[in-house]
């Protein structure tokens, strides 16, 4: 560099690369605002920093109460669990030992009774019992009808039966018989319904 000297007691002037001069002045006021400019944007950066670990701690924090607090709520859920399956074991109990006293007091009392119809039934009484039973019995059966009930369609539904022991995997197979059954068994409602109204 080519140093030029000026009027001034300590200005100095400069040429710089593109031939302009310099002074020292005006080279130290541009290295100070460079500099400044340069400390503001670190600046500018640090609070940047500052600002997003504020957000980020926030942020955490938040997190950690919400985490807290689902916690709590999931521990305070599982005591009341634990203590609904307590009440429920304790009521549970008091109905088992309640059973337990009255299937004594029912053994008991059948003994009792069975105690009253072994003496209540002496072979003079049982004879008698037999006899009134015998002729009730007889006076029924002269009263009212027999029913006597007939499988109805019983060929087709044996043929069923087989088709489907033959066809377990294609029981589909089977629908024709099956709709042939249906049939049978419809025509036999109507006939014992029409035998009913006569």
């Amino acid at each position: 560099m080519k140093e030029t000297s000026t009027s001034g007691p300590k200005s100095q002037r400069y040429s710089g690369t593109y031939g302009a001069s310099v002074s020292d002045e005006e080279l130290k006021r541009r290295v100070a605002e460079e500099l400044a400019l340069e400390q503001a944007k670190k600046e500018s950066e640090n609070q940047k920093r500052l600002k997003q670990g504020k957000e980020l701690d926030g942020e955490k924090t938040l997190t950690n109460e919400q985490l807290t607090r689902a916690i709590l709520r999931e521990r305070i859920s599982n005591e009341e669990e634990r203590a609904k399956a307590k009440h429920l074991a304790k009521q549970l109990e008091e109905k088992d030992r309640v059973i337990k006293k009255q299937d004594a007091f029912y053994k008991e009392q059948l003994a009792r009774l069975e105690e009253r119809v072994r003496l209540f039934l002496s072979s003079e009484f049982y004879k008698v019992t037999t006899e009134q039973y015998q002729k009730a019995a007889e006076e029924v059966e002269a009263k009212f009808k027999r029913y006597e009930c007939h499988p109805v369609c019983a060929d087709l539904q044996a043929q069923i039966l087989q088709c489907y022991r033959q066809n377990t995997q294609q029981t589909l197979s089977c629908s024709a018989l099956a709709s042939q059954y249906m049939r049978c068994v419809n025509q036999a409602k109507q006939k014992d319904h029409l035998r009913s109204l006569t």
